[in-house]
């Protein structure tokens, strides 16, 4: 009997469905957008304020994350192709955007800012109403909104894209443009740095970050929300403001 019933239990484990592992999901990030996103030189792994937000959040709700490096001008068509999951990197919440993608709530505000060589006594209204080179990354919404500004206003300067704002700082150290507009942390950071560069003054009006997601969906949205809320009543969200934006 006693074999008999061990038999019955091992055929029952045998054909049990195996635990369901939980969800994974990829992350797109910018690869050389810091203090929000980027390749940690020595270690070689993803990096910055919003990689280990998102790693906390998907700690504490339950989910696997890994974070994949895309060209910034890339990173929707990669999302909307299902190469990631969702797009926490420093992305702006814009119209445009929101025709494309669903975000989610704000974590962050930061403000646009006109980036020249220490020394220069450039203006915004000398950069705007000069025939001069304006660098800004490509697919950035600071790169959408002064395209379509100097479209209206007939702005003389020509724009040259870069593909991440640090790249721009180095031709603007270089003399091969004369201003750089970009979110104001990358150029906080690079002045950290030891970069030769002052900010000139800000551009428009502050910019919302949120991450991006797939239209459809709403369960991981509403996760990242909820891994927000938690994280910003938590001590470490201190923690991570200290360490990445102070």
């Amino acid at each position: 009997m006693k074999k008999f019933l061990l038999g019955i239990l091992l055929a029952a484990l045998m054909s049990a469905p195996a635990a369901v592992s939980a969800k994974a999901y990829v992350n797109g990030i910018d690869a050389n957008y810091p203090p929000f996103a980027y390749v940690d030189e020595k270690s070689g792994q993803p990096a910055g304020f919003d990689v280990d937000s998102l790693n906390w959040i998907a700690k504490k709700m339950g989910f696997e994350l890994t974070h994949k490096p895309v060209a910034w001008d890339g990173i929707i068509p990669a999302l909307l192709a299902r190469q990631i999951d969702m797009i926490g990197s420093g992305m702006s919440i814009t119209d445009k955007r929101k025709q494309m993608v669903s975000f989610s709530e704000p974590y962050w505000t930061v403000s646009r800012v006109f980036l020249v060589k220490q020394g220069s006594k450039l203006t915004p209204a000398d950069i705007l109403g000069g025939k001069m080179q304006l660098g800004v990354q490509r697919g950035t919404s600071e790169a959408d909104a002064i395209k379509e500004e100097q479209k209206e206003k007939g702005y003389p300067f020509t724009l040259r894209y870069y593909e991440s704002a640090p790249l721009a700082v180095e031709d603007l150290l270089n003399g091969r443009i004369e201003a750089a507009l970009m979110d104001q942390l990358p150029a906080d950071d690079a002045i950290a740095k030891g970069k030769a560069v002052i900010k000139a003054g800000t551009h428009g009006e502050p910019d919302f970050f949120g991450v991006a997601f797939r239209k459809e969906d709403n369960e991981l949205r509403g996760k990242i929300n909820e891994g927000y809320k938690l994280l910003m009543a938590d001590p470490y969200w201190k923690e991570l403001i200290a360490k990445y934006l102070k």
